[in-house]
């Protein structure tokens, strides 16, 4: 714990072009075989020199002299991890936010931002560190783009398992590259929170629910899928058998989308918590998850608040759901007690 924390407080005051590269690799000897986890809670930007005076020339006269003052700016835009991550043999988890904690008076938008120049060089560094299996990038500007290089370079990555890109800017194009990403790795949780994916990225995901084998647990929260969206995942989930938890909460779906996953509870025996809170699924969406309901007996978490679904369709089902918790608490006991089957030999 130490070394994890001394080396995020070296990448998290390391400032491009100003902080020698050595004040990193120093390190690496010393931890390389205790780092585990890394927690970066800021990356500063270089620092930005005053304007000189031919540039101020320039912008009062015309650009006549730019020719003889070029500047080529900061050889990186943030802390390039490309040095460091193949370096940390046994790093599990990799934690990054691109912002300023501390910037007062100095405040810009882009001290918040992941550059091209950035996912460049993270991307690369992501795909030498062959031990990573949890990422999380998160309130760091990243749209499309940017998610779609990310994505390439982790498409056949060996060990990653849990993704996590919440608090972006992320829409249809970012949505299919996950999508692609979904049939290539062995992803188990994957948190798109809080980002811009709509209809046709939301489908892009479900067709790649309907073949995945290893997706334990999908967060669409704060996203705009809409029917279009909660339709496809109902129809992905006739399929799948392997997915635990769904989070489609704040999405804009309405009643056509709470039937098509009433037909899923019917079917599927393998999810167990469904969030539908924030959404306008009215008074038929909640009859009919709620006839579904009374044939499922997996489903141990039911967030349907905020729905517009009436009270008496929202009593039945938490009765059912407790029914449930109660069916999975005497299933888990009695596993505990033929695993557990002592033998006395006086």
């Amino acid at each position: 714990m130490f070394f994890e924390r001394h080396m995020e407080n070296i990448i998290e005051l390391f400032i491009p072009d100003v902080t020698e590269p050595k004040t990193v690799l120093e390190m690496v000897p010393l931890c390389r075989n205790y780092v585990k986890r890394l927690n970066i809670s800021q990356l500063l930007p270089p620092i930005k020199d005053p304007p000189r005076e031919e540039e101020e020339d320039e912008e009062e006269y015309g650009s006549e002299f730019a020719s003889d003052n070029e500047y080529s700016g900061p050889s990186m835009d943030h802390f390039d991890f490309n040095i460091l991550l193949n370096k940390l043999t046994n790093l599990e988890e990799l934690h990054l936010v691109y912002r300023v904690k501390q910037c007062g008076m100095n405040f810009e938008w882009k001290m918040f931002e992941m550059t091209d120049r950035d996912t460049e060089s993270l991307a690369k560094a992501l795909m030498s560190c062959k031990t990573l299996k949890l990422l999380k990038l998160h309130q760091s500007h990243i749209e499309d783009k940017k998610c779609r290089l990310l994505v390439k370079h982790l498409l056949d990555h060996p060990s990653l398992r849990e993704l996590d890109f919440s608090h972006n800017m992320i829409g249809d194009k970012g949505a299919r590259a996950l999508g692609k990403l979904l049939t290539r790795s062995k992803l188990q949780t994957l948190n798109m929170c809080d980002n811009d994916i709509r209809g046709p990225g939301a489908k892009a995901i479900a067709h790649a629910l309907s073949v995945n084998s290893t997706l334990l647990s999908l967060n669409l929260r704060l996203n705009c899928v809409r029917d279009e969206g909660g339709q496809a995942f109902g129809k992905a989930l006739l399929k799948n058998n392997t997915l635990l938890h769904l989070h489609l909460g704040a999405n804009q779906v309405t009643g056509p989308t709470a039937i098509a996953l009433s037909k899923v509870l019917i079917q599927n025996n393998t999810l167990k918590s469904i969030n539908l809170s924030c959404n306008n699924l009215g008074a038929d969406g909640g009859k009919a998850l709620g006839e579904a309901m009374s044939l499922n007996n997996s489903v141990t978490e039911f967030d349907i608040r905020l729905t517009e679904v009436d009270e008496q369709s929202v009593s039945f089902i938490d009765q059912l759901v407790e029914r449930n918790q109660s069916l999975e608490q005497k299933r888990q006991t009695g596993k505990s007690k033929t695993k557990f089957t002592p033998t006395t030999s006086l």
